[in-house]
């Protein structure tokens, strides 16, 4: 018996609504750097390997640097992320390992920053990454990373 749920098969209109969701963030203020690093850092927390790999790759086109990808996981430990950006992560941290509300320092180091418009943006990238993450895992797409063999 299949152990996933093909839902973009069975349920194509969900999946379209999601796509909607994913145009939005996709054309939102959000630089494409910052939407990656949101894309790849819940990713990890959710141990879904297809976006990481989907992320990853598309993130190195758009300029991000490899030292930094490798180092996303250990954000907090490094100087390679500036304090926009260490923002960012924290929130996303926060909201995808959701329990309760999100602490409130979160929010008002992010408002240094940010307008209500991009940390608006920022949260529902977090959102929407993390719904994302759950599809792939639960569709089966997070096992259909193959190696690439030299």
């Amino acid at each position: 018996m299949e152990a996933h749920v093909k839902i973009a098969e069975v349920q194509p209109e969900a999946y379209q609504a999601m796509l909607g969701l994913e145009h939005y963030v996709k054309n939102s203020g959000l630089t494409d750097i910052h939407r990656e690093l949101i894309k790849i850092r819940a990713s990890q927390i959710n141990g879904c390997a297809f976006c990481i790999d989907m992320h990853t790759t598309d993130a190195m086109k758009y300029g991000e640097t490899p030292q930094r990808i490798f180092l996303l996981d250990a954000w907090e430990e490094t100087d390679l992320f500036d304090e926009k950006e260490k923002a960012i992560l924290a929130l996303t941290d926060a909201v995808t390992r959701i329990h309760g509300d999100i602490p409130a320092e979160l929010i008002v180091n992010a408002r240094k920053y940010f307008d209500e418009t991009y940390l608006s943006q920022i949260i529902m990238g977090i959102i929407t990454i993390n719904a994302w993450n759950r599809i792939g895992i639960v569709s089966g797409a997070a096992s259909r990373i193959e190696a690439v063999q030299p």
